[in-house]
């Protein structure tokens, strides 16, 4: 069984940081153990200055998507804004959002990237990685990979392809003539699953259930569901 390398995420540097995602994707599973998902969770970061990070975890039901529990950290970042990098600053602050969970999903939905990234280890492979948990990367914007964009109705999808020819994601319509999600496998899950998890997530807008109320938490508005 392959181990994490050993590293200090206060301390690396962008250049280990590139070594690091090129031995983390030598972990990253694309197998789906075909488990019971009754919890997801959406996580998402946001920088409200220049040095200060705030991450979230949202949990939901599943598939009903009732509200169930959110955690919220704050922490200083001296990570800098680096292209492909991003785990390294989002990363540890989701770490501390997570131990302050009184509950835990049985997967995990990113705003990033998994496997659709330059070293194949994008935040949603990290942190899954991380955590050993199944995780889903739902980016609003493409990283890498080339793709055609897929027809206007939700549910229609095309592959994204890496230079090789092998699929390492999709661009996803996860609602009728709507800008699409670039979806990827982050860990533990494969692209099947991924798709009929992020489609079943997003029954009404664009972006699934669980990450809106991540990102909106994240941004600032401590309002809870209901309140």
């Amino acid at each position: 069984m392959k181990r994490v390398p050993k590293y200090d995420l206060t301390e690396v540097t962008p250049a280990e940081g590139i070594q690091i995602q090129k031995e983390l994707r030598h972990l990253v599973s694309r197998r789906w153990d075909v488990r019971t998902v009754e919890l997801v969770a959406g996580a998402d970061v946001h920088f409200p200055s220049k040095k200060t990070v705030r991450a979230v975890f949202a949990i939901f039901t599943y598939p009903d998507l009732g509200f169930v529990a959110s955690s919220m950290y704050e922490d200083s970042c001296s990570f800098p804004y680096v292209p492909g990098l991003l785990s390294f600053r989002e990363l540890p602050p989701l770490l501390g959002a997570w131990k302050q969970l009184t509950r835990y999903p049985d997967l995990i939905l990113c705003d990033g990237q998994g496997i659709a990234h330059p070293r194949g280890c994008g935040l949603a492979s990290h942190l899954g990685i991380e955590l050993n948990l199944p995780t889903i990367g739902c980016a609003k914007s493409p990283l890498f990979g080339d793709f055609n964009m897929p027809g206007p109705f939700k549910g229609d999808h095309s592959p994204i392809r890496d230079k090789n020819g092998m699929t390492i994601g999709a661009v996803l319509r996860t609602r009728d003539r709507t800008k699409p999600l670039y979806v990827s496998t982050g860990h533990r899950i494969n692209l099947r699953t991924a798709l009929r998890i992020v489609l079943a997530c997003t029954p009404r807008y664009r972006i699934p259930e669980p990450l809106r109320l991540a990102h909106r938490l994240a941004g600032g508005n401590r309002t809870s569901p209901g309140s």
